[in-house]
């Protein structure tokens, strides 16, 4: 397997920064499995208590509750009290120097499953929002991530008109979040206008009969009415099954996800039925009753805002009266209070139908998220064993659920029941091809698990071909099946496919292969013991934000894992300092000392002759041990020059676990290799990982200051995380 840098002349220094950590507890959190169990020998689902202000109201019995099914009292046979509080928000590090913040940003912080307390999925309706609307949003969110969001939750911006494609996945990454938010744009060609009503304005009839045309009858304007009335109808309400249709693939992929899971649904609303046109309601319904169910099942709480805020009814500048009846303009403020009530309760059933609530009527959406997050703080879970009817399709087709308790002013909020079929008949997996398969788990926003993967995008630039992204795949071989060949060989085939999209969720580049794999003897046991490592380039040819999938199947057994990687792409141009993606390399401090006595005599790839190693493994893995060497090397670009045409930069590295800086060496002097090309400088270093550091996932945060630049272009960082293993 051959080496993988930057350049071709990338050598580590001889620099060794040591340090230790004593070990900290994890904190231990309540395990999130099945919190909604549908089963014939349990049903169980979670139930937020409120007192008359808000709070959260923690000290119930299992007998100040009830708990009915279809009107039957059932017995509680499972209670308990799950509280989600989460961590407060990362604060500013201050530096040892000088005791003040520092203005470099922090690396966001790698979560395991059983570190989140909370996933959200803060999903605007872009299919369905105004153009102010969508600027109110816009606003909204960025106060959300600047303010609100909390060290333990799993955040996703996700637009329902997104292709699948767009910045999607869920992650403590800001920076992807502020990206995810810059693409919130109006669709011009969904349901929402320029503002939250359609202008008033005559209609054909009312234009010709303004004009003088006396043949024009009061039941033909009643008729042409109807009829733009039930074609407005039928496009808004297709729009709104596209709007449902996304939720409902957002919540799939939700199921599996840890943590007290919520959807935040920004939208201008959809309406349910219309008094006349009851033919719209099984449109609507029905697509509404599924996605309920299933963000039941899948303990996902749908918390609805209305985008509009405070609406004026009556006559605005965007209203042209010229030509409309005198009868439509003096009912024109009522018309808009009922769109208005129509809109709000499609989101009003969404919620109180999983348990979430509304927030309507109000300017302030961060108001709203805050009441919304603070009713995510704690739950309880109650269950009881079902009788036989529960699931007789016959007799019950969907069971109602109703939760009291014996509190006064307590506010009680449930899912209202669910379908008579249980969660394992539910899960029975379709029957899908092999392209299928791998599609799916490439174009969801969640990762496939059946292969271990590990995906590591590394940004860089080359004078001749321009900048790129070289991203590195790390497979674990065990998870592959081999079958036997003759002569003792073992064979495992497997499809690749490999996507870039832009951050507008367009497709940039992409690889798609099957391969073959043929191992012997000694190479088939190390490869299951090491795994291997599949990598690709894509140049890019425009700055910005975009994101890498990978997906592999396995033939034999169907298996499929995948990877996704966000990354920010800088403006080399724009001339600020700007560092390349991290190269790691693990030595054992045998191998180091090597390393050191045979300083100088490298290979023609650019490793030290005394020993063999793997960069590239090492860089896609990033898992390693105690009492080891970790070199890590990158490249600087755009470092300002003095008269004479040197550099005067500095170094200083960082390591967090948890958010938490545990770590912070001194700034040192940029050590530059030997190399002509000033505009690309090399640099390296190595520290020790010391052997009392706790297994957990860390990060690397290189920074380098140019003395000589402006206050604005002065600094420059870079991570990379890494996981310290047993």
């Amino acid at each position: 397997m051959r080496k993988f840098v930057l350049a071709p002349t990338f050598v580590f220094l001889l620099v060794l920064a040591s340090f230790a950590q004593t070990p900290t507890p994890t904190p231990k959190l309540v395990a999130e499995d099945d919190v909604v169990k549908i089963s014939t020998t349990l049903i169980q689902v979670d139930v937020t208590v409120t007192d008359k202000n808000g709070k959260i109201i923690t000290d119930l019995k299992s007998e100040d509750f009830k708990i009915s099914e279809n009107g039957e009292r059932q017995e509680i046979t499972n209670f308990s009290f799950v509280s989600a509080s989460s961590e407060s928000a990362q604060t500013p590090v201050k530096s040892k120097e000088n005791e003040k913040p520092s203005n470099v940003p922090l690396p966001p912080v790698p979560l395991k499953s059983d570190q989140v307390r909370r996933t959200i999925a803060l999903v605007v309706d872009d299919l369905g929002l105004s153009f102010e609307s969508v600027y109110q949003v816009r606003r909204a969110l960025r106060k959300f991530v600047d303010e609100q969001m909390q060290a333990n939750d799993l955040v996703a911006v996700i637009r329902t008109g997104s292709g699948t494609g767009a910045l999607q996945q869920f992650t403590t990454d800001k920076r992807q979040l502020y990206a995810a938010i810059e693409n919130v744009k109006w669709n011009s060609l969904g349901r929402g206008g320029i503002g939250a009503f359609a202008p008033l304005e005559a209609t054909p009839l009312e234009q010709s009969k303004a004009a003088g045309n006396t043949t024009v009858t009061q039941e033909a304007l009643e008729e042409e009415r109807k009829q733009l009335q039930d074609f407005s109808d039928f496009r808004e309400d297709i729009f709104s099954v596209g709007t449902l249709g996304a939720i409902n693939f957002i919540v799939k992929g939700m199921n599996d996800l840890p943590g007290r899971k919520s959807i935040m649904l920004f939208s201008d609303g959809f309406a349910i039925c219309s008094p006349d046109n009851p033919d719209r309601c099984a449109r609507i319904l029905d697509s509404v009753r599924k996605l309920t169910d299933l963000s039941n099942r899948a303990a996902v709480s749908i918390y609805t805002f209305d985008a509009r805020g405070l609406l004026t009814t009556g006559v605005t500048a965007q209203d042209n009266t010229s030509g409309v009846t005198a009868e439509r303009i003096q009912n024109l403020s009522s018309t808009r209070s009922g769109e208005i009530f129509d809109k709000q309760e499609g989101l009003a059933y969404l919620a109180s139908e999983t348990g979430g609530r509304t927030f309507f009527n109000t300017n302030d959406i961060n108001q709203g998220l805050e009441k919304a997050l603070e009713d995510q703080k704690g739950y309880y879970l109650i269950g009881y064993q079902p009788d036989s009817d529960t699931f007789d399709a016959k007799t019950r087709r969907f069971n109602k659920l109703k939760i009291e308790v014996n509190r006064k002013d307590a506010n009680v909020r449930y899912r209202s029941g669910f379908f008579g079929v249980t969660d394992e008949q539910i899960k029975k997996p379709s029957n899908q091809t092999a392209a299928q398969q791998i599609f799916t788990a490439l174009n969801s926003p969640f990762a496939a698990s059946g292969i271990a993967l590990r995906l590591n995008t590394l940004f860089g630039n080359d004078k001749q071909q321009g900048s790129f992204v070289r991203s590195l795949l790390h497979v674990d071989a065990k998870d592959l099946k081999f079958v036997d060949e003759a002569g003792g060989g073992k064979k495992a085939v497997f499809d690749v496919l490999a996507i870039s999209f832009g951050e507008d969720g367009a497709m940039i580049d992409q690889i798609a292969k099957t391969y073959t794999m043929n191992v012997k003897g000694d190479a088939y046991q190390k490869l299951l013991t090491e795994g291997f490592v599949y990598y690709f380039t894509f140049p890019v040819k425009k700055p910005g934000a975009y994101q890498y999938r990978v997906a592999i199947r396995d033939g034999a057994s169907e298996k499929i894992g995948s990877a996704n990687q966000f990354i920010e792409v800088p403006n080399l141009k724009k001339a600020r300092l700007t560092i390349s993606g991290i190269i790691l390399e693990n030595l054992t401090v045998a191998q180091w000392q090597k390393f050191g006595d045979s300083a100088g005599q490298t290979t023609a790839s650019g490793s030290s002759a005394a020993y063999e190693t793997n960069s590239m493994s090492d860089t896609a893995l990033r898992k390693f041990k105690r009492n080891t060497i970790l070199r890590y090397g990158f490249e600087v670009y755009n470092a300002k020059l003095d008269a004479s045409q040197k550099l005067n930069l500095t170094t200083q590295i960082r390591i967090f676990r948890d958010g938490k800086l545990i770590f912070e060496g001194k700034n040192a002097p940029f050590e530059l290799l030997q190399q002509t090309d000033l505009q690309r400088a090399k640099s390296a270093g190595a520290l020790i990982l010391g052997k009392d550091m706790a297994a957990g996932d860390y990060v690397l945060q290189v920074t380098v200051t140019d003395n000589l630049a402006k206050e604005k272009r002065r600094a420059g960082t870079q991570f990379v995380q890494f996981e310290i293993v047993n």
